[in-house]
């Protein structure tokens, strides 16, 4: 907030998904059950893992990561966007904007960085199944997961820093329902030109990197499975890998589609409805998409439930 002496706008105003009221308690329902069923989806994930010892694996470790960023990653943006739409107004401060913005950014950069590393162990328990144990040891996984923390959080203190620090004195609605960079700085008074060429450098470091590596994991994966000469076993591999190779095609798909594509003012409403899915639908889907055809987890389940009912 370096040039914070140069700031007279006090709060930003959300222009929201409808102006509508009646549209806005309907989502405001609907939203509130899909925030509930995220929340509580993800924490059975992480319960299950945690409880039970045959998913104390590193797939399962990395997929309790997940979990728990997409809690954060929901949390970011559901609570103020439920006010909002239950109270008819969107009115955020700038402060709050700026931490919303900040763990938003966080945990999507987090989120790229856990979905390469995920691929890369689905690469070495395919291709690499003699080595896997000692190279996907305990003290790697930790390594791989706090990194993709430390360099999220990083690149989001970089991103929230440049855009603060310039001043904001003119309009102060944003089209959107949630603090985006490229929202805001469009609201921004000085020169962007700058921040927005490092958040395109960060969106590459953080969208490009990972993709080429899930990209370069399943061709090498793709490849060892058309090898095998056993149909279970490509039936087995190809299980393992679906449910990721999904997740990993809406959540890029959209996110790449809202950071690094060039801006227009033609379709002003497509940002919002794009950033729908990826804030929205993708941490709801993903707990099921995971969890759909994934015997472990089914098998770890009635476990705790006839746990629960001996007790």
């Amino acid at each position: 907030m370096g040039s914070g002496n140069q700031t007279t706008t006090k709060e930003f105003i959300f222009v929201g998904l409808s102006s509508q009221r009646k549209t806005q308690i309907l989502l405001f329902v609907v939203i509130l059950i899909i925030y509930t069923l995220t929340v509580v989806e993800n924490l059975v994930i992480i319960l299950l893992v945690r409880m039970d010892s045959h998913l104390h694996t590193p797939m399962y470790f990395f997929l309790m990561h997940l979990s728990g960023l997409e809690i954060c990653y929901i949390s970011s943006s559901m609570p103020q966007l439920l006010v909002n739409l239950l109270s008819g107004h969107g009115a955020i401060s700038i402060a709050r904007c700026a931490a919303q913005m900040y763990i938003g950014g966080a945990m999507g950069a987090v989120e790229c960085l856990l979905l390469a590393v995920m691929a890369y162990d689905r690469y070495l328990a395919i291709c690499r199944p003699l080595l896997y144990d000692a190279v996907m040891g305990r003290w790697r996984q930790l390594q791989l997961a706090l990194a993709s923390w430390a360099i999220g959080f990083l690149i989001a203190t970089i991103n929230v820093s440049c855009t603060f620090h310039l001043p904001f004195c003119g309009p102060n609605r944003i089209n959107h329902f949630f603090c985006e960079q490229p929202m805001v700085l469009k609201l921004a008074c000085g020169d962007t030109r700058m921040t927005e060429t490092i958040m395109f450098a960060n969106s590459a470091v953080v969208f490009i990197g990972p993709l080429s590596v899930i990209l370069t994991s399943y061709i090498l994966i793709l490849t060892s499975i058309l090898r095998m000469r056993s149909p279970a076993n490509q039936h087995k591999a190809f299980s393992t890998c679906g449910s990721h190779l999904v997740v990993v095609t809406i959540f890029y798909g959209t996110a790449i589609s809202m950071y690094m594509r060039p801006q227009s003012g033609v379709f002003p409403d497509r940002d919002k409805e794009i950033a729908v899915f990826y804030i929205i639908v993708t941490p709801l889907l993903n707990p099921i998409i995971y969890t759909l055809r994934n015997k472990d987890v089914h098998g770890a389940m009635a476990k705790l439930l006839q746990r629960r009912e001996f007790d």
